[in-house]
């Protein structure tokens, strides 16, 4: 395990974490307490970069509840969903060796995949518009039976290659780790290697990134965190899982320090051509020339006008969050150890200290009742729905399987979560058709009412 002197020397010109500003420390102090009490988590880690300096990296409150150890900067999560810019930048090495063909379709390295009349390319996978369903939003019958155990890459696939395509390829954006776990395969396939062996000696040991590993939940890592769920404001351990499930799509564990280090290297294109990683951080675009938040693992945008390339990862017990912006030279990781985590608020938080960004001044302004009906109704966002209800003269909101939460309306049409007052909804209605857009951890959805 590294200790967190030599993680500097992943960081050119980077100095200690003592030379941030008090003031800014003491902020972000109280912003992650804050954050960590009123959501019951029992852990965290963050760490901050501004201008090539390491103004941030420890820990708050506990890694381990039962063993009563403190989180650290070294103490080790599982990062989720942060696996997917991993697994992209793996696919662009393969591109850049002429083994892989962003264009190509899938049938070409999987060519028993059923895509059922359908022409899915690498590309599609790597931007969420394959269509593929995503094997998590299964239903928790399926998902609950599976988890737990080990499975093989072709019993996961069995799971929902034969679902129904959302929608045809490239027509609309819709997340899908069902997408992501087939780009791990295609790897091991034109690799020759595992995807954990591809990952950890073609990417990981060349960066030095020695607390960063594919989860073993049978090897011994000294500082890993357990994981924990909220229950009826309890803290509980949550549910074991197996890490075969995740695969290419949300198997890694790591660090926050390895996580910015990673970043930089990314932004100096350490692995792949600067083109390459262009790539990577650029929105795709869709069939009829729209262009989609995402790019190859990466989700694009902007965060109070500020250019950004972030994800966030979900997995049994951890939220996590990378946020980088690239005209500031800003890059902010956090790490939760508790599913309900509030990782995303909480960087987004810091990202407001550290660039002077004042905190939104949050209305809660009377809805009357033309305006209720204006946002009542289910909107399709492709994989998921948006319900909203009317509740006496307020309403609420419920994205998928989430809990509902009420709608604070700001004027003008824009709402936002109570739960949450970074998520942004915004109603509109364009020739005729009603529709809404949600700004949520960085990413942008899209949808329309029903009828």
């Amino acid at each position: 395990m590294r200790r967190l002197s030599l993680v500097f020397l992943a960081l050119p010109g980077v100095l200690a974490a003592q030379t941030a500003r008090p003031a800014n420390l003491t902020r972000i102090d109280s912003i992650v307490s804050a954050e960590l009490r009123k959501n019951h988590v029992p852990g965290a880690s963050v760490a901050v970069v501004s201008h090539g300096e390491l103004v941030v990296a420890k820990g708050y409150g506990q890694e381990n509840v039962e063993a009563g150890t403190r989180a650290s900067a070294e103490t080790i999560y599982r990062i989720g969903s942060l696996t997917k810019q991993f697994t992209a930048l793996g696919i662009m090495q393969l591109v850049e060796q002429g083994k892989v063909g962003l264009d190509d379709e899938i049938t070409k390295y999987l060519p028993d995949f059923p895509t059922q009349g359908h022409k899915v390319t690498v590309r599609h996978l790597l931007t969420h518009t394959s269509g593929i369903h995503n094997y998590t939003a299964l239903g928790p019958k399926v998902w609950n039976e599976t988890f737990r155990v080990d499975q093989t890459n072709e019993q996961m696939i069995a799971l929902f290659k034969d679902v129904p395509f959302d929608f045809s390829p490239g027509e609309r954006y819709g997340y899908s780790n069902s997408a992501f776990f087939l780009l791990g395969v295609i790897i091991e396939k034109v690799s020759g290697l595992p995807y954990p062996k591809y990952l950890k000696e073609r990417i990981l040991e060349p960066l030095g990134l020695r607390s960063t590993s594919y989860c073993d939940n049978r090897a011994i890592v000294p500082h890993r965190s357990q994981g924990y769920e909220v229950d009826g404001g309890d803290v509980v351990n949550a549910a074991p899982m197996s890490m075969t499930t995740p695969g290419a799509a949300g198997a890694i564990c790591s660090t926050v320090v390895d996580l910015v280090a990673w970043q930089r290297a990314f932004n100096d294109a350490k692995l792949i051509s600067p083109a390459s990683r262009d790539a990577m951080r650029t929105a795709a675009t869709l069939n009829d020339g729209k262009k989609t938040s995402y790019g190859f693992g990466l989700g694009v945008g902007e965060f109070e006008g500020h250019r950004s390339v972030s994800h966030s990862g979900g997995i049994n017990g951890f939220i996590s969050w990378l946020g980088h912006f690239p005209n500031d030279d800003l890059s902010i990781a956090v790490l939760t150890n508790t599913g309900s985590g509030p990782a995303p608020r909480i960087g987004q938080l810091i990202a407001r200290v550290v660039l002077g960004i004042p905190l939104p001044t949050i209305k809660d302004l009377a809805i009357d009742a033309t305006e209720r009906a204006q946002a009542v109704g289910t909107y399709d966002l492709g994989q998921i729905k948006l319900v909203v209800r009317a509740v006496g003269d307020r309403i609420e909101a419920q994205l998928g399987p989430q809990p509902p939460t009420r709608l604070m309306s700001q004027g003008g049409g824009e709402y936002r979560a109570e739960s949450d007052t970074d998520i942004v909804l915004r109603f509109q209605t364009t020739q005729g058709v009603a529709g809404v857009v949600i700004e949520i951890q960085g990413t942008t959805l899209r949808g329309n009412r029903q009828p």
